[in-house]
């Protein structure tokens, strides 16, 4: 069942499993949760779809590394609605104890994270494991005019749904289906969580306000807080009544290691011989995914020099690079419904493989496309094709006769770096109020020089090849020293602010994403990472969440009915 909370005037019921938010954690707890027998109560603070109200809710206050307006969505989805899908297992290394970074380690193995994996593929539209292993996604390297060769670095796989996932209206059928197991299932919309009520000990119920300020409470065995890595901070600060620091907050952790993974172009390589197609490098579409191959620093190296997991990736300059009419007409065309599958039938003809002919089209939005837009905005993006319609016309042309790309003589680096878990990188709370009183989020966040030095080391190491494999020089790369930082803008994956640990010092929640301290709340998203890694969190935050799903259906009494794996 699907309600509006601004529309209830009755007393809501209690349930066995509140779950604060409907993005990918949320969704993913719900609809595991909706074969069990539980019952089970969703609040999204959007509505279905965008609104005034909820854009209000979700504003910032920001120090350092600036956030994104459209990373924090409250509408049912959460930031899936708006996200491009590109993700991919996390590395051992960035799972295990690393001596030469502090405060790394997980309290789980990466071996315990491969089965959430799985799963997450085989029943959330993730790619398989077996994609990012030789044999899977690497084939589309024979489809290139070169082959290159890495003596320093490394090949990562990044990988894109094709389409992306919208966790909302890919699951929203959970709170509609006519089964018993789902009718225990209930989605409240414009339910704003403002606060937990309790003791020490148990949180007890949920203070939740709708748009016209009217005010319920959600009684329930167990509660889930999923709204990503700085609300859920946020809102355990700001609970208050039980908990005089806030819910969870008894050592000062809640708020504190904030991650993300900041990004930016900087540095390019001259082509020592131009090239029509790479699309391992550059990017393609390849058996329903998009993707392509980023390039990062052996384990051995990061061990030796004391460095962190960031790589680089490939964008070829074509002639229309960078051109927003262009951006305009790529975001169109994803949006064309059957004129795009069209395309996409064509251009993969020839092994199965579509290249790129602009970067965005592997699902690495541009802000332009990533941005949520009006009626008039969506109108005003033919404006912008119009006024740059021969640059449209000549990308367009390319694009629909396959294998006629232009030569590429200019490649650009975009650049993703690993922060390290830093105490002093942490949401807090704001003298500024919300509409509904509640203190907003004070993000302050930045790099440091661990950060700073493992990005550089991966130029460095970059120069060094191309040099010897004869593909280009790398002009003006990276230096640790740099002043101002340029690779600073926010990649929209706020981790690490309830990160869970084995020691209630320096972690908030343990491995079963229990808040230490208190015996029924925990925790699902990215905020629960210790470490960031280099990749999109979602494939992973997902991981967990089935994960936790499992836990709170045991612990509650009634396991979940799981099928057996292939």
């Amino acid at each position: 069942m699907i309600r509006d909370l601004d529309a209830l005037s009755d007393a809501l019921p209690g349930v066995d499993v509140c779950i604060v938010g409907s993005g990918p954690a949320g969704m993913t707890l719900a609809r595991e949760l909706s074969t069990t027998g539980l019952s089970v109560m969703v609040l999204e603070s959007g509505r279905l779809t965008p609104s005034r109200h909820a854009d209000g809710l979700k504003q910032v206050e920001a120090q350092g590394i600036a956030i994104k307006d459209y990373s924090r969505e409250r509408v049912l989805g959460g930031a899936s609605t708006t996200w491009a899908g590109l993700s991919s297992p996390f590395e051992p290394i960035e799972i295990a104890e690393r001596p030469w970074l502090r405060h790394s380690g997980w309290p789980i193995g990466h071996d315990e994270l491969m089965s959430g994996w799985r799963r997450a593929a085989r029943d959330y539209r993730f790619a398989s494991l077996d994609a990012f292993e030789p044999g899977g996604f690497d084939v589309t390297r024979d489809k290139g005019d070169v082959k290159l060769e890495w003596g320093e670095l490394r090949e990562k796989v990044f990988l894109a749904a094709d389409p992306p996932q919208d966790f909302g209206a890919e699951h929203r059928a959970i709170f509609e289906q006519g089964d018993e197991g789902a009718r225990s299932v209930e989605l409240l919309l414009d339910a704003t969580v403002t606060g937990f009520d309790g003791s020490p000990e148990t949180v007890t119920s949920a203070r939740v306000r709708s748009r016209s300020g009217r005010e319920h409470v959600v009684e329930a065995r167990a509660f889930v807080l999923a709204c990503g890595g700085i609300e859920n901070a946020r809102l355990l600060l700001a609970s208050t009544a039980a908990w005089p620091g806030g819910l969870g907050n008894a050592r000062d952790q809640v708020g504190r290691f904030l991650m993300n993974h900041p990004k930016n172009y900087f540095g390019v390589i001259e082509l020592a011989e131009p090239v029509r197609e790479l699309p391992w490098l550059f990017g393609c579409l390849y058996g329903g995914h998009a993707g392509y191959a980023g390039l990062r620093l052996p384990d051995e190296v990061q061990e030796r020099d004391g460095l962190l997991n960031s790589y680089v990736r490939f964008e070829p300059l074509f002639p229309w690079s960078g051109n927003e009419g262009i951006e305009a007409f790529v975001y169109m065309l994803k949006h064309s419904g059957a004129l795009v599958q069209q395309l996409k039938r064509r251009g993969q003809k020839d092994g199965g493989v579509m290249t790129l002919r602009d970067y965005s089209e592997t699902g690495d939005d541009s802000d332009l496309q990533n941005a949520r837009k009006t009626w008039a905005q969506r109108l005003g993006l033919v404006g912008l094709v119009a006024a740059n319609l021969p640059a449209v016309t000549r990308y367009a042309y390319s694009r629909a006769r396959h294998g006629r790309a232009p030569l590429v003589k200019r490649v650009r680096l975009r650049n993703f770096m690993e922060m390290e878990p830093d105490p002093d990188n942490r949401v807090t709370l704001a003298k500024s109020t919300d509409a509904y009183g509640s203190p907003r989020a004070h993000v302050s966040h930045g790099v440091t020089g661990v950060d700073c030095r493992s990005m550089a080391a991966v130029h460095e190491a970059l120069a060094r090849d191309l040099a010897q494999n004869g593909f280009g020089e790398l002009k003006r790369g990276l230096s640790a020293d740099m002043d101002p930082w340029p690779i600073d803008q926010d990649a929209s994956h706020h981790m690490g602010t309830t990160r869970m640990g084995n020691d209630p010092a320096t972690s908030v929640c343990d491995s079963d994403c229990r808040l230490h301290d208190v015996d029924n709340v925990f925790v699902a998203g990215a905020s629960v990472l210790p470490t960031s890694g280099s990749a999109n969190p979602t494939f992973t935050l997902v991981a967990l969440a089935l994960r936790l799903a499992d836990h709170l259906a045991a612990r509650l009494g009634r396991p979940a009915q799981q099928e057996p794996l292939p």
